[in-house]
């Protein structure tokens, strides 16, 4: 299970830095720890490690202004910190590419069970079958090994956790597929009915798809079922 898979800690709080570095250390993983935002940019962006833990509240630039400013040259995982059980934080670190959040006081099993789901998702991005390598809906093209997405030639900025949410609907295309069964494919863990996350990365991917989230046509809601994405209506029309 990813032995030795690299991760930076951003957190100020040497405390609690000191116990998740350690926690994580005796599980196998390669962690460095960063205690102020400033840092954390260059650090993220020159060692591109496996996962990022990030802490919201940091001395300089806060975990939201790190988040935004290495996401469109860092692809890896961004789990993060917050103090506060207000959706605010959340919903805006999602939106700015963040791919899950843990409230504080952090549970290490419930950290590490996380962490680990982000690293198989991302030893599963390199066991593709060849023949789903590009997965194509007229001017939609998801290639499943550059990770990547291009809808009308253009290419399109993604988070991992969106890209991960987008192939799971692609490779099941026109089929309704639960909160339930994407959660268990992304996490390998059960939907508890709370989390939003899910329907937050929807969201984000009809924004950056073009689809209208009042009446949208490419990724549907399927109420008290799910969501399914609609092979047909990728065409945009001239």
């Amino acid at each position: 299970m990813n032995e030795g898979s690299s991760i930076i800690l951003v957190e100020d709080d040497k405390a609690l830095a000191s116990a998740v570095s350690q926690y994580l250390e005796t599980e196998g993983f390669e962690v460095e720890v960063v205690d102020n935002g400033d840092t954390a940019v260059e650090t993220i962006t020159r060692e591109q490690p496996d996962l990022v833990i990030l802490d919201i509240m940091l001395p300089g630039k806060d975990g939201l202004t790190v988040c935004r400013e290495v996401r469109p040259s860092y692809s890896g995982y961004i789990l993060m910190f917050t103090a506060r059980e207000d959706e605010i934080d959340q919903i805006v670190g999602l939106e700015l590419g963040a791919d899950d959040y843990l409230i504080k006081p952090v549970k290490p099993r419930l950290l590490l069970a996380k962490v680990k789901a982000f690293l198989r998702r991302g030893d599963a991005k390199t066991e593709a079958n060849s023949v789903d390598d590009v997965l194509g809906f007229d001017d939609l093209e998801i290639d499943t090994l550059e990770r990547t997405v291009r809808f009308a030639g253009d290419p399109v900025s993604v988070t991992s956790a969106e890209f991960d949410l987008l192939v799971i609907l692609a490779r099941k295309a026109g089929q309704i597929l639960s909160r339930d069964e994407i959660t268990q494919q992304l996490s390998g863990n059960r939907y508890d009915g709370l989390d939003r996350s899910i329907d937050n990365k929807i969201s984000s991917l009809r924004r950056k798809l073009g689809d209208d989230s009042s009446e949208p046509v490419r990724i549907k809601t399927v109420r008290s079922k799910g969501y399914v994405l609609v092979p047909g209506a990728w065409k945009l029309s001239n």
